[in-house]
């Protein structure tokens, strides 16, 4: 089995944005060591709680600090950008950490509508033009335009030896369909969809071998998960993130990672506790066997030979010890 690494670089109540991307850069160096296969940061646009709009910047500083670790955006969301500028920008890190780069590729917007006209104009319509930009991307990564295309004379400079790894991101048929269509890898995100995402993938792999009978579907599932020494402290260390969504969600506080002193200071409705257990529904919390059971329990409806680990906690050591306890106690 093998283990990778989500990183949403949350920022903590009582914490900076400075305090955060430091905490992401020590969780890839620790990764690293503990021998994940990939680490991933994720791309948000002005975002109280999250303190990465640009993985790439990151991805510069983390590669540098790291030896084997595949490192890679979780995701770039390509409808805010044109494909030739992302295919420079990636090219440029896999030319600098050489067969260590993905590229993980979304179409949400990040952020609000105000930040999405902000940064591309019209989103939806750059959505709906998604299919192009995915092809013109991989196109551009691969050197595959034909003779006639008017991009057939350009390179997206400079061109690595081992071109970037793309990876297509999504919660829906749709999405796994469309990275089937032109041959990519699939990531799940099973921490944040409720639609039947064993069946989701099992109809990428098959519209896959339809489509690339010579490729295989690689894939990956995205799980929340807190693990801890004992049920009662990942317990305790999910309240963070429980209280979390429920303030996301109603829009209150300044959107940091509230801390478990809070959690257990806050007065939920019952319509905050029925936003709890949807989180906990899509989270699995407990001591390593525990974890352990779930995930087995997963593997079997899956189907993945990879996970790819999201955890959140108020504490920053805590969420170390948490990825630390994942790869020692629960071995492949």
């Amino acid at each position: 089995m093998k283990w990778s690494i989500l990183d949403q670089s949350p920022i903590a109540s009582g914490s900076t944005a400075q305090e955060a991307l430091h905490a992401s850069v020590d969780l890839a160096v620790k990764a690293d060591g503990l021998g994940y296969t990939r680490y991933w940061i994720a791309e948000h646009h002005d975002m109280g709680g999250l303190a990465c709009p640009n993985p790439d910047v990151m991805l510069g500083i983390i590669g540098s600090r790291t030896e084997r670790i595949r490192i890679g955006a979780g995701a770039v969301l390509l409808p805010h950008y044109k494909p030739f500028r992302v295919a420079e920008t990636y090219n440029l890190l896999a030319t600098l950490y050489p067969d260590r780069v993905d590229l993980g590729i979304g179409r949400a917007p990040g952020g609000s509508a105000e930040a999405s006209m902000a940064l591309s104009g019209n989103f939806l319509e750059n959505v709906r033009h998604m299919p192009e930009s995915l092809d013109e991307l991989r196109k551009f990564l691969q050197q595959d335009f034909s003779k006639d295309d008017m991009y057939a004379k350009i390179k997206p400079s400079p061109v690595p030896e081992a071109p970037p790894e793309a990876w297509l991101l999504g919660t829906s048929e749709k999405s796994a369909i469309l990275a089937a269509e032109y041959g990519l890898p699939y990531v799940f995100g099973h921490f944040m969809s409720n639609q039947d995402g064993p069946s989701i993938m099992q109809r990428y792999a098959k519209t896959m071998t339809e489509k690339h009978p010579d490729k295989e579907a690689k894939k990956i599932v995205a799980v929340s998960v807190i693990c801890a020494e004992t049920t009662a402290e990942a317990e305790e260390l999910a309240m963070s993130s429980q209280l979390w969504s429920v303030q996301q969600a109603k829009g209150e506080g300044d959107g940091k990672l509230p801390s478990v002193e809070e959690a257990k200071n806050y007065t939920y409705s019952d319509e905050d506790m029925a936003m709890v257990r949807k989180m906990r529904n899509q989270t699995i919390v407990g001591n390593p066997a525990e974890v352990k059971q779930e995930l087995a329990h997963l593997k079997t409806q899956y189907n993945t030979d990879e996970w790819m680990i999201l955890t959140n906690t108020h504490c920053y050591e805590a969420r170390k010890n948490s990825y630390e306890l994942l790869v020692n106690e629960i071995p492949g």
